[in-house]
């Protein structure tokens, strides 16, 4: 399997041009039989940001959806609208997510808030990190009822970074109860020493659009 988050900010005036290329791509995508998931989000703060979650059966898939129609579409508007893209290959963490095994689904009534949290870490604080996430993770899908989805990722070939994906039902479900468990008390104090520089300009807050 082959995991990616793509992040793309695009030339404003463009923005509304480009989203439409991605719903596009994504439906696309949906009628071929190697992908596994894709889901797509707008930056709540800046509508000229978008994300790409994509689940691929394996290279051979991906390859293959990059050669169609409505995927070259995607790629010739990045090489003339969009100012950056960040292509994250992801490599699984313990506990590993649990895809299709993850029984949360979101209810009719809730508020999904969802969160990339993408961070550089210090040099010597990777495999402390890692271990304190074993416990997050773990605690959080087992304890927070109002946890959806949570699933930590290395990246390839970036041994500085690691990227957080998560779902909860609403915005409450974080601020007020999640940071305030023992564990997450604990990963806060040793991600306030490991994180280069201010956590909060690693959190991006989004909106799923297709």
């Amino acid at each position: 399997m082959l995991t990616q988050i793509v992040k793309f900010e695009v030339k404003p005036e463009s923005a509304d041009e480009f989203k439409a290329a991605l719903i596009e791509d994504k439906k696309g995508a949906e009628t071929e039989a190697g992908l596994l998931e894709m889901k797509l989000f707008v930056d709540n703060k800046n509508p000229n940001i978008f994300f790409g979650y994509e689940r691929w059966a394996d290279q051979e898939a991906l390859d293959y959806h990059t050669k169609q129609a409505y995927t070259q579409k995607v790629v010739e508007l990045v090489n003339t609208v969009v100012e950056s893209v960040n292509v994250m290959d992801l490599g699984e963490t313990n506990p590993a997510p649990l895809y299709e095994k993850n029984l949360n689904r979101a209810n009719p009534e809730d508020d999904v808030f969802i969160i990339f949290f993408i961070f550089k870490i210090k040099q010597g604080y990777r495999e402390k990190l890692l271990k304190q996430f074993e416990t997050h993770v773990t605690s959080t899908r087992k304890e927070e009822q109002g946890n959806i989805l949570f699933d930590l990722y290395t990246i390839d070939g970036q041994d500085d970074t690691l990227a957080v994906y998560e779902h909860w039902r609403k915005e409450s479900d974080v601020w007020d109860i999640h940071f305030n468990q023992p564990y997450a008390v604990e990963t806060g104090k040793l991600m306030n020493e490991a994180v280069v520089g201010d956590l909060d300009q690693y959190m991006n807050f989004v909106t799923e659009i297709a």
